[in-house]
């Protein structure tokens, strides 16, 4: 992770830790930047740029301020305007953009707000061009054998200009509909729509497949994303599908790239379940490339037991859908995701995708002919505590060798049982400590236990 970007874009407090200015200067860099490697390679058309946000209040201001960079560098701003950070990457891809970019802080409440890159495969944005906006931002920029304390700015015919682009968001819910292989007719449909991106999409392609939904927190204001509402705060949808008797019910977060469901008794259905049912099916019809399903280490232990039961393989990887993401490129493989609900099917798309990962469960309940809850049966959720205990040196803490033998010995304990795992995180100074057991009281046993170690060395700051 870079001094401004970690593994989902440039995120902070709209105004605060992300500004308007800091904006302004990734449009720059981008246009000038994508600008100079065409020149380069002897093409002399303006880069284009395409651009989509989700529906907080500042993402107006995030959005001008990077078209006035992207513009005062030379490149064509192309607007999406409210729409998912999946669309983006979709249209980035089959209409040959040279990057997209996405104003959306995901899951986070509307005061925060972030800027996602994405390159002209749909795909995240390479750390060496990130680390060159850095550089930019800081004043310290030097690529082409070249030092550029100051960007040059279009002039005259040069200066970029702005397309309205909705229709590529139309294109995208055409896209999603036409990947419908059931007709939804007689479903009744739950949506949460976190009064985020997903406010006018989702209603429509679930609509479009002949679904009855009924639809909550989709009105957005600019300051009522993702409260008390969408994939974070599920207890909402829980309640809805309960009380309105619906077949299945769907989460989406604010900027719709994650998915969590909801059965028709009420029972959440997080990204480790989806994981086991589309792995399932996949295996079923002989459609389960390297028969693997990549997972994140946070996954719940019983997803890794009914996956061997099921007989299908499985790797991990570190916590981030982009680490999900580069494992399955580099492999080859169609099935990946985490826990909390971002989902990677790679034959349709190169980034999560809320509402695909809604119509492929869909998919599977319509093809077996059977609810959620049966489908996710075989998948036992175990126990999980999970501690976060603030240190004065995380990586000194972590690897001290009266923590690693403590750690061994609920290893040991646990043996086939379940599993534990202790990390340092990548941006607070915590270590966590999780345990999955078959029993509540064994995690708290052996959590406590290794914890208790942290106090007794001086890390832990009470």
């Amino acid at each position: 992770m870079g001094k401004y970007f970690g593994t989902d874009g440039f995120r902070g407090e709209a105004n605060v830790t992300l500004t308007a200015s800091h904006a302004y200067k990734v449009g720059r860099f981008l246009g000038w930047y994508f600008g100079e490697l065409k020149r380069r390679a002897g093409d002399t058309s303006a880069p284009r740029i395409v651009i989509g946000k989700d529906t907080r209040k500042s993402s107006y201001m995030f959005e001008y301020t990077l078209i006035a960079g992207l513009t005062a560098s030379g490149a064509d701003a192309y607007m999406l305007h409210v729409t998912t950070t999946p669309s983006v990457a979709y249209i980035a891809r089959v209409d040959a953009f040279d990057c997209g970019i996405m104003i959306s802080a995901s899951h986070n409440p509307y005061y925060d707000n972030g800027i996602k890159l994405i390159n002209s495969q749909g795909e995240k944005m390479d750390e060496d061009t990130i680390k060159l906006i850095e550089d930019y931002i800081d004043g310290k920029l030097k690529v082409f054998g070249k030092s550029y304390p100051h960007l040059p700015y279009a002039v005259r015919d040069g200066i970029g200009k702005t397309i309205d682009y909705a229709s590529g968001r139309n294109r995208y819910i055409a896209y999603l509909i036409s990947l419908g292989m059931y007709s939804f007719r007689g479903m009744r449909v739950g949506l949460d729509c976190a009064n985020g991106s997903s406010w006018n999409i989702a209603k429509a392609v679930f609509e479009a497949l002949g679904a009855t939904t009924y639809v909550i927190n989709a009105e957005p204001d600019g300051l009522n994303i993702n409260e008390n509402a969408g994939s974070t705060h599920i207890e909402v949808l829980q309640k809805f599908v309960k009380e309105k008797k619906l077949d299945v019910g769907f989460a989406y977060d604010g900027d719709a790239d994650r998915c969590l469901c909801v059965d028709e008794n009420g029972n959440v259905v997080t990204g480790d379940h989806i994981l086991y049912v589309y792995g399932a099916y996949m295996k079923e019809r002989g459609k389960l490339v390297n028969n693997m399903v990549v997972t994140t280490v946070m996954s719940n232990y019983g997803l890794y037991k009914a996956f061997d039961a099921a007989g299908i393989d499985y790797a991990q990887t570190a916590v981030g859908d982009k680490y999900v993401q580069e494992y399955m490129s580099e492999h080859g493989l169609r099935l990946g995701g985490e826990q909390s609900g971002h989902i990677i099917f790679s034959k349709y798309a190169t980034t999560g995708d809320g509402i695909l990962t809604s119509l492929k469960i869909m998919e599977v309940i319509m093809a077996k002919k059977t609810t959620l809850s049966k489908l996710c049966e075989p998948f036992k959720v175990y126990p999980q505590v999970l501690l976060n205990i603030r240190v004065n040196d995380k990586e000194k803490a972590q690897n001290d060798n009266d923590m690693l033998a403590a750690v061994k010995r609920a290893k040991d304990e646990l043996s086939d049982g379940g599993r534990i795992l202790v990390r340092a995180s990548g941006t607070e100074p915590l270590v966590r400590i999780m345990v999955e057991a078959e029993s509540e009281k064994i995690c708290k046993k052996l959590s406590d236990e290794v914890a208790k170690v942290l106090y007794q060395k001086g890390y832990a700051i009470s």
